[in-house]
């Protein structure tokens, strides 16, 4: 299977560690979820993300994670074989979180990853039931992604 992980920098000073953690979270998404193709995931600051979350969602302020579904984009011309999302994070929000939840930055850029990863395999969370099959999915991926 072809499972391919690609990490850009916008915004925010680039950290191996912090691609590293994302990379590693999405990777065990698409292997726990037994899916291949190819994500693009960006590491950012609250001012691009809060943008993306007010054009994209209408939410005016800034978010921890957004994902990008290729399947929902019908603005797209034409996809890269394989392509089958984009995900935003903000580090900085990434950052407050960890501190609030007393672990590392890049746990929290990792667990950020899987649940972005989840969203453009179809997973979601606005329902009670969905929620509750997410987030378990969510723990097991992390569980697994952290050794």
């Amino acid at each position: 299977m072809k499972r391919l992980v690609e990490i850009m920098f916008e915004g925010v000073e680039e950290d191996e560690l912090f691609s590293a953690a994302a990379v590693r979270g999405a990777m065990t998404a698409l292997v726990f979820e037994e899916a291949e193709g190819e994500i693009g995931i960006v590491l950012t600051n609250d001012d691009t993300i809060h943008t993306c979350n007010r054009e994209y969602r209408g939410v005016d302020r800034p978010t921890d994670v957004l994902s990008f579904p290729t399947q929902e984009g019908d603005e797209l011309i034409a996809v890269p074989d394989g392509h089958i999302g984009d995900i935003m994070i903000s580090v900085d929000t990434a950052a407050r979180q960890a501190a609030e939840l007393d672990h590392s930055t890049a746990r929290e850029i990792m667990f950020l990853a899987i649940h972005g990863t989840l969203h453009i395999l179809g997973y979601d969370h606005m329902q009670p039931e969905d929620e509750e099959i997410m987030f378990k999915k969510q723990r097991e991926i992390l569980k697994i992604a952290e050794g």
